[in-house]
């Protein structure tokens, strides 16, 4: 199971794949989670990133689309955060200097046993026991 960061969904959304090799990686990948060849999960957290900075670069419109497109997109777990995993976040934050919301995402995947990120974020580099990879 891999644990797939916003940036891997914002990419494709927001930058043209036949330019951006970021944005053509990262829709493949996407591709490969919707066929069911690859095992992955992200947070409900995620949905917020993608609705966010979609509104702020394409506005209201299209962000509910691109909102209302990931909360169906096929083969894909959703995990919830709990307060439990806000309580990890705050270690993870504090150890690691860390943003809060990749504290949140790196707590997420480890309260479920997911030990590797699909990210383009190499903040998540220095957290030990979790290996982020590129798509």
């Amino acid at each position: 199971m891999l644990y797939v960061d916003s940036n891997v969904f914002l990419y494709p959304i927001v930058y043209d794949s036949e330019v951006i090799v970021e944005a053509k990686k990262s829709k493949d990948f996407l591709l490969k989670i919707a066929e069911g060849s690859v095992e992955a999960c992200t947070a409900t957290i995620t949905w917020d990133e993608i609705a966010w900075v979609v509104r702020k670069v394409f506005g209201f419109e299209f962000s509910a689309e691109m909102g209302k497109k990931f909360l169906a997109f096929p083969n894909l777990k959703l995990l919830g955060v709990k307060k439990s995993t806000i309580f990890k976040a705050q270690e993870l934050m504090e150890k690691y200097l860390m943003k809060p919301r990749d504290a949140i995402h790196v707590a997420v995947a480890l309260e479920n046993d997911v030990t590797e990120v699909v990210s383009y974020d190499v903040d998540f580099d220095k957290i030990v026991g979790f290996k982020r990879v590129e798509p």
